[in-house]
């Protein structure tokens, strides 16, 4: 068949598509961490591309994502090494003929060959180097050929990391998984609700972008687990067997993969990925698959591996389960943030050897997709994942009357007006002193991005809510009147710690009014808004009688934006909050030297990379003090890019968009040598790096 006829012009097609989708899903998966697409879609689409290669080898490319391991080391995430052992990926298999084929293979090319099946845990690979018993590396999979991230500091606060070996060789390598246990992922996400910050999707995506963060304290936080499921090297002793090996290993107090199982028989094989099957419903953490490897290092050595994958072991992944069942209700939550939260309750059924009867239905977009209502049959599947999800409505079988569910247009807590955010489909409650969430408010009122009230933690403030001295923000500014009953009960500590945080109360009523605004957590007002809004009204007052149209002179406010604040102004709750924090104190004006000049008003900056003389924070704090707005990403809106050294993805975006990239340096000569000078002198730049 001729290369320009219709059917190999189609196939072409067909395979450039896949291959862009397959390493914009890696991308998404090994570098940012925030996968797209399950695990299943994922694998499905390799899978076709593989076929395709497979029937028109003349079509395949040298780079396909098929010939090589996904990810690739980040410059920011830690220092670069060179792997001593490649960390190379499995060969996935999706049906009982998989496995029995390489069985059978195994079979005829060795002799008499043990096969050791084990979970394929869901986390981020990591190797351990040790010489002479003691931790002196600890590197990421990277590319998984060459290069690494160096992730020794954050690997020392792993609980299961191994730092010193009783009884070891001369050098060591093994190779593990990080990973979050559920419990841990849940206790993090919930902190990041408490601290209004994006949560993560799930424990895999969470535990990769831990294991890569830059100050190892973090780890403390959110804790990570580790299973060692591999030997990649040794100098000094001999082992025969995986198994061997890792006897040895527990000795040594290392945590090595749970329940492994040797086999000898494919119908042996089978039995124990089927039991793996049957019980990762009851682990404490996710599985997504399980891993038949041979167990004699002989046999590995003598089959060897491709560029990609060993050939001595294969990893079988399971097929999404999936049941249908009723949907009886949809309950309505309100998260810490306010966020209105919808969740299927269904008529229970199993899955992955639990009982479950609810899925999060995520918000009103979801639901209009999915055109559910209460009522309806639902398909509700589980895909290597403890969360259940809905793939899809059987409208076929709906009743008689049932209508596509929608989230009403008040809080269901506490009965006032909600708003969708702009640029999402999260709706909110407007009321800043709803009960569900009155404690996420308060942290983010006292915090260093709102009115930077030095010292009032987290733990302050939701032992003050518990205790029932604050019941909404204003309650801030009568803490003074308790002092005496603060300090008995030593809520905040002996009475130096509470003159010290009541004396921090005290001199944030002089911040200028852009911080209480911030403060106030409207939908879609953050800093850069705030800043610009009291710019132009002045006050508070000007600003609460503004309408829409008003609103949206000031730059940036869009009509989501100002209908949202007419909103807030408009609850009277929210009114009155106003009034007892001016009747407290608190100032209400924005004095006319908040704003250093306007040398970069209108403009839009992200900022990337490694500057040499200030950090993101103060970069960004300069911009907005001269009239500029600082996003976190690049889109055709991009202004500038402010970029340093290792400036990363962010760079390659801005090139690609034409979006003009430019140095501190340059940044500085936007800005009047006068500006500069007032900004330095004013001493903020100074505040800031303390804080970094």
């Amino acid at each position: 068949m001729k290369e320009g006829s219709t059917p190999i012009k189609a196939v072409r097609e067909e395979m450039d598509e896949l291959i862009a989708k397959l390493e914009y899903h890696s991308d998404r998966y090994y570098n940012d961490d925030a996968p797209e697409i399950s695990d299943y879609e994922y694998d499905m689409l390799m899978q076709r591309l593989k076929k395709l290669e497979a029937d028109y080898p003349q079509l395949a490319r040298a780079s396909s994502p098929t010939k090589h391991v996904g990810g690739k080391a980040k410059r920011e995430a830690g220092v670069l090494v060179r792997h001593n052992v490649p960390m190379l990926s499995l060969q996935d298999v999706f049906s009982k003929d998989d496995v029995d084929r390489f069985v059978e293979e195994m079979r005829q090319k060795l002799d008499d060959p043990e096969f050791v099946v084990e979970y394929k845990i869901d986390g981020l690979s990591m190797s351990l180097r040790y010489e002479n018993g003691r931790l002196v590396m600890a590197e990421t999979r990277g590319d998984g050929i060459e290069f690494g991230e160096d992730v020794t500091a954050n690997a020392r606060e792993i609980r299961d990391v191994v730092v010193t070996l009783s009884d070891a060789p001369e050098y060591l390598e093994i190779r593990g998984e990080v990973y979050m246990k559920n419990a841990d992922f849940d206790a993090a996400n919930a902190r990041q609700e408490l601290l209004g910050k994006k949560v993560f999707a799930n424990p895999r995506n969470c535990a990769a972008g831990t294991l890569r963060q830059l100050d190892p304290a973090i780890l403390k936080e959110r804790p990570l687990s580790l299973f060692i499921f591999n030997l990649q090297d040794v100098r000094g002793r001999e082992f025969t067997t995986h198994t061997e090996c890792y006897e040895y290993l527990k000795s040594q107090g290392v945590t090595v993969i749970d329940d492994y199982r040797v086999c000898k028989t494919a119908e042996e094989v089978w039995d124990a990925i089927e039991a793996i099957g049957a019980g990762r419903g009851n682990l404490s953490y996710d599985i997504d698959g399980a891993v038949v490897k041979l167990n004699r290092y002989s046999d590995r050595e003598l089959l060897g591996a491709t560029a990609k994958t060993p050939r001595w072991a294969i990893a079988y992944k399971y097929p999404p389960e999936e049941k249908e069942t009723t949907l009886l209700d949809i309950e309505l939550t309100v998260g810490r943030t306010g966020r209105i939260n919808p969740t299927a309750v269904f008529t229970p059924i199993r899955l992955c050897g639990t009982s479950v009867s609810r899925a999060t239905l995520h918000n009103q977009d979801f639901i209009n997709e999915l055109d559910i209502g209460i009522g309806d049959t639902i398909l509700v599947y589980k895909s290597g994942e403890i969360i259940p999800k809905i793939r899809k409505v059987n409208h076929e079988k709906r009743p008689e009357g049932v209508v596509t569910f929608r989230i009403p247009d008040t809080c269901p807590v506490c009965g006032a007006k909600v708003a969708r955010e702009e640029n999402t489909a999260d709706i909110r409650c407007t009321n800043s002193s709803c009960p569900a969430q009155l404690v996420r408010n308060i942290i983010y009122f006292v915090s260093r991005e709102a009115m930077d009230i030095k010292g009032f933690g987290a733990v302050y403030v939701e032992t003050l809510v518990n205790d029932g001295y604050l019941n909404d923000i204003a309650d801030i500014y009568h803490l003074a009147e308790h002092r005496d009953a603060l300090i008995a009960a030593g809520i905040i500590g002996k009475e130096k710690n509470t003159d010290k945080l009541l004396a921090a109360i005290e001199a944030s009523k002089q911040n200028e009014a852009e911080k209480l605004l911030t403060g106030l957590g409207i939908l879609n007002v953050g800093k850069s808004a705030a800043k610009a809004l009291l710019h132009h009204f002045g006050s508070m007052d000007a600003l609460m009688e503004a309408n829409e149209e008003q609103l949206m002179c000031v730059g940036d406010i869009g009509e989501v934006s100002a209908r949202c604040i007419r909103m807030f102004f408009t609850e009277e709750e929210n009114r009155r909050l106003i009034e007892r924090l001016r009747e407290s104190g608190v100032n209400m004006t924005q004095s006319k030297t908040a704003l250093l000049g306007t040398a970069l008003e209108g403009k839009t900056f992200v900022i990337t990379g490694t500057l040499p003389s200030m950090g993101r924070n103060e970069a960004k704090a300069l911009i907005e003090a001269n009239g500029g707005k600082v996003t976190g990403s690049v889109s055709k809106k991009t202004d500038y890019l402010l970029a340093g050294e290792a400036a990363g993805s962010k760079l390659d975006k801005a090139n690609a968009l034409g979006v003009p990239v430019i140095s501190e340096d340059e940044l500085k000569s936007m800005i009047e040598t006068s500006q500069i000078k007032a900004y330095a002198y004013r001493g903020e730049s100074h505040a800031i790096t303390d804080t970094k």
